[in-house]
């Protein structure tokens, strides 16, 4: 890092007390980096929201090395990973998909290696707490200057798994990536899906918006330009912070008033009259 004080950063779903853990053992390596928490608020297990978290907040954050621990298959063959970015920041986790819309978002992807060498990792490994045992100790020792390429061998990384947005005449179908502490939808289709299927959308335009699992519902929505533009307990399809395009209720959450909470893909039309 070019930085005299390395910056890490840390994105996890351990909750305050494991990522403390981890936080810690970055110190301990590297005393003079300074050290954020992003997030240890991510759902258990959501690779899909915790890569959409480092997507969004990376870009606002000094270039540095960063740490996301979602990890559902710890201890399994899953290679751990660093990715080097256009950007020149270095992201650490496993290789499941977590880093890679981030790098993405941070100039591309220019190299990626598998944390392999055990002189990066502490001298005992568990079986399930990478996040402390290999990814902290690898963010550490980066920030402390050592090259990528000293980790371990090349490797692809995967994509993250989340089919398209599928745009026609008409209709749009979108997956949900994640939903926020709100109980907003976030949806996986920007404006240009939204363009190609409906063409310009004027605020107040209203749309239907259906799903069928896991069972079916419907309910008709207005498309607006922010929260307020409806009163309070109505629903709207908004166009979020990152460009994403969003399922809200003003002032309530949209998981459940509309019954949302597990639903995993949702198919706008125009109405019907």
């Amino acid at each position: 890092m070019s930085e005299s004080r390395p910056f890490v950063s840390l994105a996890t779903d351990f909750g305050a007390a494991y990522t403390a853990i981890c936080a810690g053992v970055v110190y301990s390596i590297a005393p003079a980096a300074n050290v954020l928490v992003l997030s240890d608020e991510i759902t258990p297990f959501d690779v899909r929201e915790g890569a959409m978290l480092l997507r969004q907040a990376l870009p606002y954050l000094p270039v540095g090395v960063h740490a996301g621990i979602v990890d559902p298959g710890v201890g399994t063959p899953r290679p751990p990973v660093a990715i080097e970015t256009g950007r020149g920041d270095v992201l650490i986790g496993p290789d499941n998909g977590l880093l890679v819309p981030a790098a993405e978002r941070l100039g591309g992807a220019v190299r990626a290696h598998a944390l392999e060498n055990t002189a990066y990792r502490l001298p005992e490994v568990s079986a399930s707490f990478h996040g402390r045992d290999v990814f902290s100790p690898a963010a550490a020792h980066v920030a402390n200057g050592v090259d990528v390429g000293d980790l371990g061998a090349q490797v692809d990384p995967l994509p993250l798994d989340v089919p398209p947005p599928a745009a026609r005449d008409g209709e749009l179908t979108a997956p949900v990536l994640y939903t926020d502490r709100f109980g907003s939808l976030i949806l996986g289709a920007e404006r240009e899906d939204l363009t190609a299927a409906f063409g310009e959308l004027h605020p107040g335009t209203p749309l239907d918006i259906a799903w069928t699992v896991p069972r079916p519902g419907a309910e008709r929505i207005t498309f607006e330009e922010t929260f307020g533009a409806v009163g309070p307990g109505v629903p709207l399809l908004w166009i979020d912070s990152s460009g994403w395009l969003g399922l809200a209720v003003n002032q309530g959450s949209a998981a459940e008033i509309l019954g949302l909470a597990d639903v995993r893909t949702v198919t706008l039309r125009v109405p019907r009259l």
